[in-house]
């Protein structure tokens, strides 16, 4: 009898094991496995893990050679993904106060020469940038990622640093909007809606790679879209990011973060002016900040100072002698390894920073000194001062060709509304592929 119950007793003990105890195990074990931030936004890399393969490769621009709505129609016919679409998390730029400045205004001319002045889709092209930024497929910094491939008219992945559209100086008004949403995305705010894309096009193009990704969300006229498998996941963004941002000189003209890249031109020798630049740099350096601009310091106005104080734009006065106007190294550029004055004649001044190419041709007299290589040039625009010495002289800028008008007719206002990135070839259903091009 006792034999017999305990048996029965056992017998229940094993079942509500089974029925009781093992999914409480296997529900632990699964809780115990799931990152911190588990949710829908982790259905994929819950049943994904991390491929032994490299991300997928980043290669340049392609679109088939489809009329507008040939493309519509085809866009239209690859279905949203149904999986979820989670945010990304708030993106806090950690850098120095310099690099801030140049992510904002590499992040600023990406949205404004990709979406126009729009700030909806200024937000969402920022959005798309800072995902590429710690996705490890793409370069460790925002300018990295913006002028990825600029070198090449084939292989930029933003079509306006390769296509001549940077030719176009945006207004004022627009630039500094653009850079206000740019300081945002860098300081944490998130454009929910695209997720974690890091590819899109507008509507009536389409690029070898649509099929072969996920489309998430439109907005507005664009697509956006993600990589398919763990690469599209929450997961697979959380690279590192560089500390440094490059100097971008192909936007120098409007940035002052980059003012310390831009070019001037010159030709022959050394010219030195005054004093060697080792020696300049170990006098005391006088204290020229914000509160300064728009004020005269050593008898010129004071129209811009690139973050770090290398970089003076300033406005001569109407009178005082060409020969006169190296001695301002010696009130801006004393005390700095690195400096650069750039100066223009009253007049002829831009009003701050963008400047156009006519400003930028204007432009009467530069000083440049680096310590590090030994550099110390003065420069005149010999069209306006000549000079008996050509070495002195600027070598003058040659035009940059407009890029041709687009014929897609977006009616939308701003500098451009474009937007496709890489390419992963593929055979799109009746579409042929001929004579792709970057510029539809």
């Amino acid at each position: 009898m006792f034999r017999t119950s305990f048996s029965t007793f056992l017998s229940y003990l094993i079942w509500a094991l089974l029925f009781i105890g093992l999914p409480f195990g296997v529900a632990g074990w699964e809780s115990w496995h799931r990152p911190a931030d588990a949710g829908p936004a982790m259905h994929a890399a819950a049943h994904n893990r991390r491929p032994a393969t490299p991300p997928p490769p980043v290669e340049p621009v392609q679109v088939y050679a489809l009329e507008r709505n040939q493309a519509l129609a085809l866009n239209a016919t690859i279905p949203f993904s149904r999986d979820p679409n989670p945010a990304a998390r708030p993106f806090l730029f950690s850098g120095t106060e310099t690099d801030l400045a140049r992510a904002t205004d590499c992040l600023a001319a990406a949205e404004l020469y990709e979406a126009g002045d729009d700030a909806v889709g200024e937000a969402a092209v920022a959005q798309v940038v800072l995902n590429r930024v710690r996705h490890p497929a793409f370069p460790k910094s925002v300018c990295g990622v913006v002028f990825q491939g600029q070198e090449r008219t084939t292989g930029c992945q933003f079509t306006f640093t390769c296509d001549g559209a940077l030719a176009r100086t945006p207004g004022q008004a627009a630039w500094e909007r653009a850079r206000e949403i740019a300081r945002g995305a860098l300081a944490g705010k998130v454009y929910k809606p695209v997720g974690h894309a890091t590819h899109y096009h507008t509507d009536w193009v389409v690029p070898y790679w649509s099929d072969s990704l996920d489309k998430i969300t439109a907005v507005g006229t664009h697509l956006f879209f993600r990589w398919r498998g763990w690469w599209g996941t929450p997961p697979a963004f959380r690279k590192s990011v560089d500390p440094g941002e490059p100097l971008i000189a192909r936007i120098a003209r409007f940035s002052a973060a980059h003012q310390d890249a831009a070019p001037v031109p010159v030709d022959g020798p050394p010219v030195m002016v005054a004093e060697a630049a080792a020696a300049l740099a170990a006098r005391p350096q006088q204290a020229i900040g914000a509160e300064a601009l728009g004020k005269t310091v050593a008898g010129v106005r004071l129209i811009a100072i690139a973050p770090g104080a290398k970089s003076f734009l300033v406005e001569l006065p109407r009178s005082g002698a060409p020969d006169s106007w190296p001695a301002l190294a010696q009130t801006f550029c004393a005390g700095r390894p690195e400096c650069r004055i750039m100066a223009w004649k009253a007049g002829s001044a831009p009003a701050g920073l963008p400047m156009s190419d006519p400003q930028l041709d204007a432009m009467s007299f530069a000083y440049i000194h680096n310590v590090g290589s030994g550099l110390q040039r003065a420069l005149w625009n010999c069209d306006q001062t000549p000079r008996t010495i050509k070495a002195e002289c600027m070598r003058r800028s040659v035009p940059s060709a407009n890029a041709a008008a687009s014929s897609s007719g977006t009616g939308l206002t701003g500098v451009r509304r474009k937007g496709r990135f890489e390419t992963v070839k593929i055979t799109p259903p009746d579409a042929a592929a001929t004579n792709p091009s970057t510029a539809p």
